[in-house]
């Protein structure tokens, strides 16, 4: 059974949580970002990402994107086509990363939105 908060978000996704800090050119970075994600779009079981930049433009971002289950984010990056993507994003920075699930959201004339909410 699908979750589903209140505003009509899922709840039941996982999502991959990425930080970058980039070392190489920011542009550049972005660019390589974007053909990552135009790949990656293209690839069962993504469901959206966002990409945010630090406000003082120091070099750190962070990547959240929603998957409908790891099995699909693995098969992702598992794909041929990926290395070239992951070596490119690599040589513009380091980063780390993990999977999380919902725990706590508030939506401003909702409230908190409790994950585990069912319709």
């Amino acid at each position: 059974m699908s979750t589903t908060s209140p505003r009509g978000g899922r709840t039941d996704v996982l999502y991959f949580v990425n930080r970058f800090t980039v070392h190489g050119d920011a542009a550049e970075f972005e660019r390589a970002f974007s053909r990552t994600a135009e790949f990656l779009r293209g690839r069962p079981g993504l469901l959206e990402y966002t990409l945010l930049g630090d406000s003082d433009g120091e070099g750190q971002y962070m990547n959240i994107a929603l998957w409908t289950d790891e099995a699909s984010f693995r098969a992702a990056v598992g794909h041929p086509d990926f290395a070239q993507h992951a070596a490119a994003m690599r040589e513009l920075s380091v980063g780390e990363s993990g999977f999380y699930r919902l725990r706590q959201s508030f939506v401003p004339g909702i409230g908190e939105v409790d994950p585990s909410f069912q319709v």
